[in-house]
């Protein structure tokens, strides 16, 4: 049984509830409204030797409190600032009372330094500490955060930027880091529990009749035969803004974290979704965003209004106001499923605030997303291919014979498409430019030319009304066999979302080059990417790190559900091939 925590006993033997601290202690500096950037000298951890300490504090989110795991006592935890080229020692020490980790998330390193327990390392046991010890090849914005449990949901992570060996691509004069999230006063283990009870609890933007008698949403018809098919085209979120607040740096929307800049710099925002559950829409109304990097690559820069970033991602752009424009603008991170946002202010001076545009109307899933693409069946109709012997059965074992058919598989999408030109659910018909990953063209050439010598095809599994998650319909498990790839192979992989929700699917210890456009060999190259329901992504892996490393949703409870598998690169260094 998971251990939980009672939250009256757990202030009562905090120092924050002895001493009455003020909850401003738990930011750290560079989270703290009102800062001034990165470019001043704030207080933050670097150089070659860290201390970092896992503890439990009293954290209060809009004027509620609950409790949570910190990294050296503050939510987020401090920003670890590093130099490409170093070697880096982080001694992390544990002082709950269960086990932790530190996962460096698309950071390139050493399998046994990955921090995944039970895979690359055991753990760090309470009161004791364990040394990650390796060097930093590249440069970019990453994070990092917990492997163990569910301490993820609960504070446990924090930013990492890691400066160029030398000169940076991108000129800025003034960066902030913005840091997202989901935030709930109900235990991690108490919302699985529901999840897996009920796993529309969470969902309290269902169509109605008085819906339906005022004209939203769906028509009879289209109700009727989604019913028919039982499925919610509702269902964008397993965990919404009904229990979650949604986060910038920590603070809730009523705090207004305000960033500061002079108008007319150019300010570089380092954008990381750290949510557990939560794909945000980004945009500051008033002002173009200019995406200079992705997963912490830089990329060649695209001017957008809007970007919709998937749980475990992280975009780097570029703003700039006029000279002399002496105003504050709303930072905007909208849920997908439209149920609340995070809000922050990004201003000439403390206490500016901007207008906070409403919620817009919550998205309904499509036909598309479930898989059936019906533009396609008329496209084939209109070149005379008759496509009335077609089965667009969502349980038809033909369309994936690698899936294993079982009550973890609700749906196999019929006609899946590559849907990476797309900007997202709901953003389709924004009325502005929103990013899409064809967007994205890398900055430098990929550093790997050679065509992929074998190609593999990896099925998103899952069933909601059961809160089942797989791949290829098998959960995680220790009787499941390791994907094996042999080192420095190049290898297509084609992800096939055969569900009705998104998913942000992470590699450990590798960068792939998404199959985006004809340009080859300046395909962006990311560590996680976001699989749009009823859609596939292709991207080409050159497996040169040795090891066996995560392979899984970053969905936190999905992840936990059993969407994760491992991947073991051999031989390893000292092996005979």
């Amino acid at each position: 049984m998971p251990r939980t925590v009672d939250r009256r006993q757990f202030l009562r033997g905090t120092p924050f509830a002895a001493a009455g601290l003020s909850m401003n202690a738990l930011f750290p500096s560079w989270a703290r409204s009102a800062t001034t950037g990165l470019a001043t000298p704030l207080p933050m951890v670097s150089g070659t030797d860290i201390a970092l300490t896992i503890g439990h504090a009293a954290f209060e989110v809009d004027g509620r409190m609950s409790h949570a795991v910190t990294v050296n006592g503050t939510v987020p935890g401090p920003l670890i600032r590093l130099k490409q080229g170093q070697n880096v020692r982080l001694a992390v020490t544990n002082t709950l009372s269960e086990d932790s980790s530190i996962h460096w998330h698309g950071l390139l390193l050493p399998f046994q330094m990955d921090g995944v327990p039970g895979l690359s390392f055991p753990g760090i046991r309470p009161g004791e500490t364990f040394v990650y010890d390796f060097p930093v090849r590249q440069a970019g914005t990453y994070w990092y955060h917990s492997h163990s449990g569910l301490q993820e949901q609960i504070g446990h992570m924090g930013p990492i930027v890691i400066d160029p060996a030398g000169a940076d691509p991108v000129a800025y004069d003034r960066e902030h880091i913005i840091v997202l999230s989901d935030w709930s006063a109900m235990h991690p283990h108490a919302v699985m529990l529901k999840l897996r009870q009920q796993p529309g609890y969470f969902n309290h933007q269902r169509q109605t009749l008085g819906g339906l008698l005022a004209g939203e949403g769906q028509n009879a018809a289209d109700r009727a035969e989604w019913a028919n098919m039982r499925m919610d085209p509702t269902d964008i979120s397993d965990v919404t803004g009904s229990t979650y607040t949604y986060l910038v740096n920590g603070h809730g929307p009523k705090d207004n974290w305000t960033a500061l800049f002079t108008p007319g710099e150019r300010v570089r925002l380092r954008i990381i979704n750290a949510a557990a559950m939560t794909y945000f829409n980004f945009r500051i109304p008033g002002i173009d965003m200019t995406v200079v990097q992705a997963d912490g690559n830089d990329v060649r820069p695209v001017k957008v209004a809007e970007l919709q970033i998937a749980v475990a991602e992280t975009y780097d752009v570029i703003v700039q106001t006029k000279v002399g424009d002496d105003r504050a603008f709303t930072l905007v991170a909208e849920a997908v499923d439209r149920s609340g946002m995070a809000r922050a202010t990004l201003a000439p001076r403390a206490g500016m605030v901007a207008e906070v545009p409403p919620l817009r109307q919550r998205p309904l899933a499509t036909m598309k997303d479930m898989g059936m693409d019906m533009s396609g069946m008329a496209a084939m109709a209109a070149a005379g291919i008759d496509t009335s012997a077609m089965d667009m059965s969502m349980r038809n074992p033909k369309n994936a014979p690698q899936v294993r058919m079982g009550p973890g598989v609700q749906t196999i999408a019929p006609m899946p498409v590559d849907r990476t030109g797309e900007p997202g659910q709901g953003l389709a018909d924004v009325g502005h430019k929103v990013l899409t990953y064809r967007d994205l063209v890398a900055f430098d050439p990929n550093p790997d030319p050679r065509p992929p010598s074998r190609s593999l095809e990896i099925h998103l599994t899952g069933n909601m009304e059961r809160y089942m998650w797989s791949f290829d319909g098998v959960s995680l498990s220790p009787l499941k066999a390791k994907l094996p790839l042999r080192r420095d192979e190049r290898v297509r992989v084609k992800l096939v979302n055969d569900t009705m929700m998104a998913h942000p699917i992470h590699l450990h210890g590798h960068f792939f080059e998404v199959v985006t456009s004809d340009t080859p060999g300046f395909h962006p190259r990311k560590h996680t990417v976001s699989v749009l329901p009823g859609g596939t992504v292709t991207f080409d892996l050159t497996a040169d790190a040795p090891g066996d490393w995560a392979f899984h949703c970053h969905m936190l409870y999905h992840m936990h559900a059993g969407m994760f598998q491992v991947v073991t690169v051999r031989p390893l260094d000292g092996e005979t091939a």
